[in-house]
């Protein structure tokens, strides 16, 4: 899967790069799905950056696994979710020497949430990559209820926690990893625009 080409939008919506290599320095690479492809083309182009990568992994229905493995990573580790491989997640960011690198790719669920959690961390902002392939479903933060809803494809959408209808916004907080709805009838009550599929 090729990698997501989003339209320009406002200064807080994430922009997403093909992954650059930093060569054989320390690096933690979290993928997830067909994430898993953008860092096999990035070893592709440069095998050494692989020499000091902890690899996790998170399949979410794809299976290159024993691709990632066999490009041969200092350290892999497959979990069955992104909450399953957390704590390994946070103790390998904790852990982390200077220089270390952060190669993130996948949904922007994961992008947001493993960001937010480096950044939480002390890691620096400068360090960490991220390139978007698969699903272009959003972690939804209501505004108003605080509660989030995760895999948003639609706009609006109803809150999964107040039942407001929100409008899905290109607002991203980076502290929490989310983007931000807010209520889509709030002046006008019941008037309630036509769904529609969210667009990259």
């Amino acid at each position: 899967m090729k990698r997501t080409e989003f339209s320009p939008s406002i200064i807080s919506r994430p922009v997403y790069a093909e992954l650059q290599s930093h060569g054989a320095t320390p690096a933690i690479m979290l993928a997830e799905g067909p994430g898993a492809e953008a860092l096999i083309d990035l070893a592709g182009r440069d095998a050494s950056v692989m020499d000091k990568a902890h690899v996790i992994y998170v399949p979410a229905g794809c299976d290159h696994g024993p691709t990632l493995q066999e490009l041969q990573p200092k350290f892999f580790h497959q979990a069955p979710s992104l909450a399953a491989a957390q704590e390994r997640l946070t103790k390998a960011l904790s852990d982390a020497q200077m220089g270390t690198q952060l190669y993130l790719a996948g949904t922007e669920g994961l992008i947001g949430r493993a960001s937010a959690l480096a950044t939480s961390l002390g890691f620096p902002a400068g360090a960490i990559q991220a390139e978007h392939r698969g699903s272009i479903a959003r972690p939804m933060q209501c505004v108003h209820c605080k509660g989030i809803t995760e895999n948003v494809i639609t706009d609006p959408f109803t809150c999964s926690h107040c039942g407001l209808t929100l409008f899905v916004r290109d607002h991203f907080s980076r502290r929490l990893g989310v983007f931000q709805g807010v209520c889509v009838d709030a002046e006008t009550p019941g008037v309630v625009p036509a769904t529609e599929e969210i667009q990259p």
